[in-house]
């Protein structure tokens, strides 16, 4: 029976209903976890005994860069990525090419190999929509969405200026729904626009040219219109100076604007049953802490500020925080936080490209690698890890590389390592320069996490905070049927011994997706359906139709018309709307 399956004996690791290593056998049927199967459905399930192996749900990626306009620009700037990686093709199959920014194909294949079956596009311009879903339609393997950037948008710029916050929710929803994206993308507030310009802003109080807006005010706008709509996720927030010695600070007050606002999630779906509440608990989802947690006032004493962040969000509940991990060697810059990566272009001197879309966003590209042997890269290598180790509370923590800033996704098994095994970390420290212990705290750090933590930085937490708990994350009853079988024996494990470790999480013994063995040993035994979330979100029509009045006569000022401008449902793969704000 296709999508029917049993995972029996497994030692099952699903921590939004609680489960910690218990020997659990696993029900799918039609692609939906069950209770239990029939003795007929029995007869034709497939059997998997998963005795001394490690189960967990489907991995879940809430904030990678793999489609779009700027990723294929990366393709171009990387020539040598494509003989560093190769993959050949199958009977199955395409081939595919590239380190840290693969084709489209050998994307969908290394996430399965790794156990992942949901990734989600982390920055969507709108202009570039279409782009956007034309390769994420080409990335086989896996279920997808996409952020949509807002942070320096004309329209949210007047609007939020105005205090029109109605009229700012109104253009949410439509470009939700226009573009067939998931959700708010906040990137250096007020900044990009300012780089138009040759410009950029250093504090939240300092307005930008032309629209003559704050940081401050974009970040409380976007993140009241985010609550006010009742989004799946919350406003995910790309701070000012990032990547600038001391843009901890400016992160810290940019979390703390949050604080006071209640998150309201109000999404019309049926929930899988799970014993911890699947809703999302914050206000603001920090990406990248890692590039946001910068010390110091100048490179000569550049230094960890993650820190004073960590404390602060120990004892914050409305934040949330990915990583963006360090793991080194070679990497793609690509960001909408344009004057960020022309920075990085001058201080290697390396190639750089810069875009500018039109009213709504910019990007730039750079390549880069982190060496082991420089002072900042070993410091923010350490520093990626402190992001996840100094904070208490793993429900708080998305495990990400902020995919392929700081290395790409196929490295996320050094960093899983690092964070279970002390003897792997001190390993890398005798490899680091000397900054990384003297200029981070990681080295007093003892932590070593459990497999029930992997578990929450890479699908319980990372599904909750985006809003896919309601299917994914979790094996409660009537979530998707995805799984990760790890060939790791959990009363068998050494820390010391770590490269074991990698290895196993390199390749899963078992990846299924719906009920469905997609990927066994690292080779991929079958192309599953796949599905393109987005937030359908209702706002008062009257509302929606003088914001589009607007909108139109400020049209005036892009380079096409109005009309081809939305995305139809046509360039999705398996289109799924979430209904959002339903009963406003």
């Amino acid at each position: 029976m296709t999508g029917t399956i049993v995972i029996k004996n497994g030692s099952v690791y699903d921590p939004l209903n609680e489960v910690n290593g218990e020997k659990q056998d696993i029900f799918i049927k039609d692609g939906k976890v069950v209770s239990e199967l029939s003795d007929a459905d029995m007869k034709d399930a497939k059997v998997i005994d998963a005795t001394g192996k490690t189960v967990m749900p489907g991995g879940v990626d809430s904030h990678s860069h793999i489609a779009g306009a700027k990723v294929n620009v990366g393709r171009m700037m990387r020539p040598e990525d494509g003989y560093k990686a190769t993959m050949g093709k199958t009977a199955i199959t395409h081939s595919g090419s590239g380190e840290t920014v693969p084709s489209v194909y050998m994307e969908g294949y290394e996430y399965s190999q790794m156990g992942y079956t949901t990734v989600f596009e982390a920055a969507v311009p709108p202009m570039e929509a279409r782009h956007t879903h034309e390769e994420m339609r080409s990335i086989p393997m896996l279920d997808m969405g996409g952020y949509l950037v807002l942070g320096n948008n004309w329209f949210m710029m007047r609007y939020l200026k105005e205090g029109d916050i109605d009229r700012a929710a109104a253009y949410v929803s439509w470009m939700m729904k226009t573009h067939k994206t998931y959700g708010i993308k906040c990137v250096n507030p007020a900044g990009v626009e300012n780089w138009g310009w040759g410009k950029n802003v250093s504090s939240l109080d300092e307005a930008n040219i032309h629209f003559e807006v704050t940081p401050r005010e974009m970040i409380d706008g976007l993140t009241e219109v985010n609550e006010m709509l009742g989004m799946p996720m919350s406003m995910h927030l790309h701070a000012n100076n990032l990547g600038h010695p001391g843009c901890y600070e400016t992160t810290k007050e940019s979390l703390k604007l949050s604080s006071s606002v209640k998150a309201n999630q109000d999404m019309d779906i049926e929930w899988a049953e799970t014993k911890i509440d699947p809703s999302r608990d914050q206000s603001v989802y920090l990406t990248h802490m890692q590039f946001n947690a910068f010390a110091g006032t100048s490179w000569r004493d550049f230094e960890s500020g993650v820190k004073p962040l960590a404390d602060y969000v120990n004892n914050a509940d409305h934040v949330v925080i990915d990583s963006g991990c360090v793991p080194f060697g070679e990497a793609t810059c690509m960001t909408g936080d344009g004057p960020a990566i022309h920075d990085v272009a001058v201080l290697t001197g390396g190639k750089w490209s810069n875009t500018d879309v039109e009213l709504e966003c910019g990007a730039g590209v750079c390549p880069f690698t982190y060496l082991k042997s420089n002072p900042v890269h070993s410091t923010q290598w350490a520093m990626g890890l402190e992001c996840l180790l100094l904070i208490d509370d793993p429900w708080k923590t998305i495990m990400t590389t902020d995919s392929p800033n700081g290395g790409p996704f196929t490295k996320y098994p050094l960093v899983m390592t690092w964070l279970m095994s002390e003897k792997f970390r001190d390993q890398t420290f005798s490899e680091c320069h000397k900054w990384a212990n003297d200029r981070s705290t990681l080295g007093g750090v003892d932590r070593e996490m459990s497999l029930y933590d992997i578990a929450i930085l890479t699908r319980a937490n990372t599904a909750k905070t985006i809003g896919m708990a309601h299917r994914k994350g979790s094996f409660g009853v009537g979530a998707d049927g995805d799984v990760t079988i790890y060939d790791i024996d959990p009363s068998k494990i050494d820390t010391r011994e770590y490269s074991d470790l990698i290895n196993k999480f390199s390749t899963a013994e078992y990846t299924i997706k719906d009920g469905q063995v997609v990927c066994h040993n690292g080779e991929i035994t079958m192309i599953p359906e796949r599905r393109t979330y987005y937030t359908d979100v209702s706002v008062p029509d009257a509302n929606e139709k003088e914001m589009l009045k607007d909108v139109q006569e400020w049209f005036r000022y892009y380079s096409h018309g109005f009309n081809h401008y939305p995305t139809p449902e046509k360039y999705l793969v398996n289109p799924t709307a979430i209904k959002v704000n339903t009963e406003q």
